[in-house]
């Protein structure tokens, strides 16, 4: 597309700074096999982790996280998921599910590189 003035349009195709991917290797106990994982996956573990038998709900983390998604990828890698559903007040009263994690894992590394 060319301006009035006889300039270009420039797109701005390359971000200012690039997203960080997570990555770790969790250790599944108490057979030892290792797992590694990346992305959303891996933050999502490192979130079930961190919570332990409280377990997170999408209502304790940032809105817009799909967190039924990362759930689904953790349980495709073979980690057993509880989920429980319950209810909540407020202007939209509903349900939300409270996932935790049942697989007893360890988390030997947590790498956050550029991607």
């Amino acid at each position: 597309m060319t301006f009035i003035s006889g300039d270009f349009a420039h797109a701005k195709s390359i971000p200012a700074k690039a997203p960080k991917k997570s990555t770790i290797t969790v250790r599944i106990e108490p057979d030892g096999r290792t797992k590694r994982l990346d992305g959303r996956a891996a933050w999502m573990m490192t979130k079930l982790v961190e919570a332990g038998k409280r377990g997170v709900s999408p209502l304790d983390l940032p809105t817009g996280v799909r967190v039924a998604h990362y759930i689904f990828l953790l349980r495709r890698e073979g980690f057993i998921i509880s989920t429980e559903h319950e209810s909540h007040g407020g202007p939209f009263p509903s349900t939300h599910a409270r996932y935790r994690i049942e697989t007893p894992v360890t988390i030997l590394a947590d790498v956050v590189t550029a991607a």
